[in-house]
């Protein structure tokens, strides 16, 4: 099934085990296959040491105590051919058991001095939290080279239609010609960072054209099918920029990835899921290492993880990269849940992920309909001049003192909210947007909501059921900050979105639209 050949061995024959363990490494590294040793052997005790097996495995323990331990069938095996006597076997084994005793190596290879010349020296990156400064700025002059370069492939190389128009529009974009989309954002913010010195990692499901069809940062040639990597191509001493389409197995690439990420702090370490709801087939790996690392071992590890993440009508396996548990482990600062709404917010967050000294996973509900939304652009100036905002304010040119109810939100639902709002021209209601989910922008916000100062009502807006998103973990912050703006006032902070569900999102498109009309006008009071 797997085209891998398989050596089964047994156990009590420590030659032949020797053998096919050498036997399997050549094979492996000379045909860089696959292989399988099935060790055929047994467990002599239980799982622990004071784990009696035989309670609940009675006949085969009876058996196990009635064979010799492996060392011993060798040991007489070499008594017989009188390579070692009983009288020496039985010594090596007293001064082992001597040297345990007594705290000794028993490892004759073990390193006792090691290797310095692999170290990595993160001192620069110890003791910062994640409002530590980072000037996310880029010169605009090199970025629009930057931009030239990374959408330019050698002439005649054949692009398939729709990347070849792909490839023409960012070049419109970098002229200033059209508004920039999601894609070019993104890939600009990793060619900004290699031109800086940082390497960069891309890893996931289809990550090479991205699985909505974005990022093409890797092309194909349609006359012979070998490829282009134009981020690869910038500088001939740029730093690595390395992308890998890994396969549907999310718990063994996340982990890699995780490892590698606390090995390099100086790359930009990036997982990719292919559905945001995929990456509950890694739960284990980011319970026990991605959110909790840092405490647990002292591990710093700057991890990015994308995880596409939208109610667009497309059922419940492919809606939701379940927000609510990121926001349930989220605790002293271990790691940051970002929902950016704009090409510029992504840009820029990707890039403070690297600017700034701190080193800590960054978690991202990353959108899918916007990346091809006409309101979701942004302009070159915005990211050659910006910076990441954990909170964005209304953006339409609304007369502060009369408006009475705020709509606070995060990612996609924003747009459908602002395109109703201008519809029934709902003048006397803002929205902001939280692009930055944890840890909490509490002064931002409170500075945010002082611009309203005859506000009557807040409101949570989300698209995900009430038992799930960001509410029930975030509402305690932003009654918090609700509660600090004229205390007098007594503001209300109230709940607008899908009720509580066990499936993360309707299966029927005519219920998620029905739904949807109907929470986003009761959050507009339409």
């Amino acid at each position: 099934m797997v085209q891998a050949p398989i050596f089964h061995v047994n156990g009590d024959d420590p030659e032949a085990v020797l053998f096919v363990s050498q036997l399997a490494v050549d094979f492996r590294q000379e045909f860089n296959k696959d292989v399988v040793i099935d060790l055929i052997c047994y467990r002599k005790r239980g799982h622990n040491e004071a784990d009696e097996p035989s309670g609940t495995q009675p006949l085969m323990y009876e058996q196990i105590k009635k064979q010799k331990s492996t060392r011993d069938l060798y040991a007489a095996a070499l008594a017989d051919q009188g390579v070692v006597s009983k009288e020496e076997s039985d010594r090596i084994e007293t001064d082992y058991r001597a040297a345990l005793d007594e705290g000794k190596h028993v490892v004759k290879s073990l390193v006792m001095e090691p290797n310095s010349g692999v170290f990595v020296d993160w001192t620069p990156y110890i003791g910062h939290d994640w409002n530590a400064p980072g000037d996310t700025r880029f010169d605009s002059k090199r970025l629009r080279e930057l931009a030239s370069n990374i959408n330019t492939v050698s002439e005649g190389f054949p692009l398939q239609r729709q990347v070849s128009k792909i490839y023409e529009d960012r070049r419109k974009m970098a002229a200033g010609a059209m508004a920039i989309n999601w894609g070019f954002a993104e890939t600009l913010a990793y060619a900004t960072l290699l031109d800086e010195g940082y390497a960069v990692r891309l890893t996931g499901q289809d990550v090479g054209r991205g699985t909505f069809s974005h990022r093409h940062a890797v092309v194909h040639s349609q006359k012979d099918g070998h490829t282009y990597i134009p981020l690869k191509n910038l500088a001939p001493d740029q730093p690595a920029f390395t992308i890998h389409d890994s396969l549907l197995s999310e718990e063994a690439v996340l982990a890699f990835e995780y490892g590698y990420a606390t090995t390099t702090p100086t790359s930009l370490v990036i997982w990719e899921a292919q559905f945001g709801d995929f990456a509950n087939g890694a739960q284990v790996v980011i319970d026990q290492f991605i959110s909790s690392g840092e405490f647990k071992w002292q591990r710093l590890c700057g991890l990015t993880m994308l995880l596409p993440h939208g109610y667009e009508g497309q059922g419940p396996e492919h809606s939701s990269a379940r927000l609510e548990r990121f926001m349930q482990l989220c605790a002293e600062h271990n790691m940051q849940v970002c929902v950016p709404s704009t090409p510029a917010q992504v840009y820029h967050m990707l890039r403070r992920q690297m600017i700034r000294p701190m080193r800590r996973p960054l978690i991202v509900m990353s959108p899918k309909s916007l990346l091809r939304h006409k309101d979701a652009v942004s302009t070159m100036e915005e990211l050659a001049d910006g910076s990441f905002q954990t909170v964005i304010d209304e953006v339409d040119n609304l007369d502060k003192t009369k408006v009475k109810r705020l709509v606070l939100c995060s990612g996609k639902v924003y747009y459908e909210l602002l395109e109703a709002r201008r519809a029934h021209e709902k003048n006397d209601i803002a929205i902001v947007r939280l692009e930055q989910l944890y840890p909490f922008p509490y002064d931002r916000l409170k500075e945010v909501i002082g611009h309203y100062p005859n506000l009557k009502k807040v409101v949570w807006c989300q698209e995900e059921p009430r038992n799930q998103g960001a509410w029930y973990n975030s509402r305690h912050r932003m009654l918090r900050v609700v509660h600090s703006f004229r205390p007098d006032r007594n503001l209300l902070l109230g709940y607008v979105g899908r009720d509580p569900s066990a499936s993360p999102a309707a299966g029927y498109t005519a219920l998620h639209i029905e739904e949807q009309t109907r929470f986003i006008h009761e959050a507009l009071r339409i």
